[in-house]
């Protein structure tokens, strides 16, 4: 009798604690939880927060788009030069129509390809090689050029034309993003930096990049 009494005190403890441990858990969880009226806050907070944050990330991603159409359409440019020098021919680099001849429609997809007889026209049938293509620029965007409807380099490496020449990327409604890339005399080329840090690029003299 005595021994089945000690097992019930025993049960019984037994009970008690776990039934404890139960309630402290449940009594946790209630109070890591959220209650409507802070959930609530915390999504006005975090809206305000993204708020703030958009126009900077906007201009983060457009610059970086920029940065990179610049730094594609720069390469285009040493890949004309130096297939110019190595091959010994004029290169011709600019966006080419329908009919393949040379256009001034700077935005749209541009090639690189040797000009046999320098009639500013892509002619496969005579033997003219198609180096490279570039890929149109954003359509929200603009690419201008200051030179001629191409660009071509002798075997020199230096430009066909007299003239200095410059490329202008402008992103639409974000004209301070703006960057170039200048074409000397000598066939040599350089991309536009913030010279001043003033958050807009000039070229080397100076003069700021300004879209027309």
């Amino acid at each position: 009798m005595l021994k089945t009494n000690a097992l019930l005190d025993l049960f019984i403890k037994h009970f008690h604690t776990k039934s404890i441990v139960i309630k402290h858990h449940h009594s946790s969880l209630k109070h890591n939880g959220f209650t409507i009226v802070e959930l609530m806050i915390s999504i006005a907070v975090l809206g305000i927060i993204i708020a703030i944050a958009m126009p900077s990330l906007t201009t983060f991603i457009v610059g970086m788009r920029v940065d990179n159409e610049i730094s594609q359409l720069h390469r285009l440019i040493l890949t004309a030069r130096n297939t110019a020098i190595s091959m010994e021919q004029n290169v011709t680099l600019c966006p080419l129509n329908s009919s393949n001849t040379c256009s001034t429609n700077w935005d749209e997809e541009l090639s690189v390809f040797i000009d046999l007889n320098n009639n500013n026209k892509y002619e496969s049938a005579s033997n003219e090689q198609l180096i490279k293509v570039k890929q149109a620029a954003n359509i929200d965007d603009t690419l201008t050029y200051t030179g001629f409807s191409r660009i071509t380099f002798a075997p020199t490496g230096q430009l066909s034309s007299a003239l200095n020449s410059m490329f202008r990327y402008c992103p639409n409604g974000y004209a301070d993003l703006s960057r170039a890339v200048v074409v000397t005399r000598s066939g040599r080329s350089y991309q536009s930096s913030d010279l001043d840090n003033d958050g807009k690029d000039e070229i080397r003299g100076g003069a700021e990049v300004v879209c027309i």
